[in-house]
């Protein structure tokens, strides 16, 4: 029966990794599903705790943070893009400790002053690292202290 295959296929879908309901629903109609039964998949994987967007939320945030060192603004931004609700968004942010976070910008701009060492003109560096910063998604406030305090 092709219903009861694909509901298995997509339960193993979201057991493999943390997915979000966009990535859910996009997989079902790419099986064909649509509709209310599309719906129903989705109402049952949420029932049987297969997706769960508070913990996508959490997992993607935890994740883009230890492991890219991206700040809020890119996570944000990923978070934004797949549909996840404010409320889960604002829970998720928490993940960040405030210390980790400070520590992990001012480590990003030590290692990314040691690539600039050869640029000789202040301003050029300061900019490309800034742009570097602002590119992995820190705020400009925490950038601008980062730059007037050690560089």
């Amino acid at each position: 029966m092709k219903n009861s295959s694909a509901l298995e296929k997509i339960k193993y879908y979201c057991a493999y990794q943390e997915r979000s309901h966009k990535e859910v629903r996009s997989k079902l109609l790419e099986l064909e599903i649509y509709g209310d039964e599309l719906e129903n998949y989705i109402s049952i994987l949420i029932d049987e705790n297969y997706l769960n967007e508070e913990r996508y939320a959490c997992a993607i945030v935890r994740g883009k943070f230890n492991y890219k060192q991206w700040g809020r603004n890119k996570i944000l931004q990923t978070l934004k893009q797949q549909g996840i609700s404010t409320y889960c968004i604002n829970k998720a942010m928490k993940e960040i400790d405030e210390d980790d976070y400070l520590k992990t910008i001012q480590t990003l701009a030590e290692k990314k002053m040691e690539t600039l060492r050869s640029e000789r003109n202040k301003f050029t560096k300061m900019t490309k690292l800034k742009n570097y910063l602002l590119q992995k998604g820190y705020e400009f406030d925490y950038i601008n202290d980062i730059l007037r305090s050690n560089f």
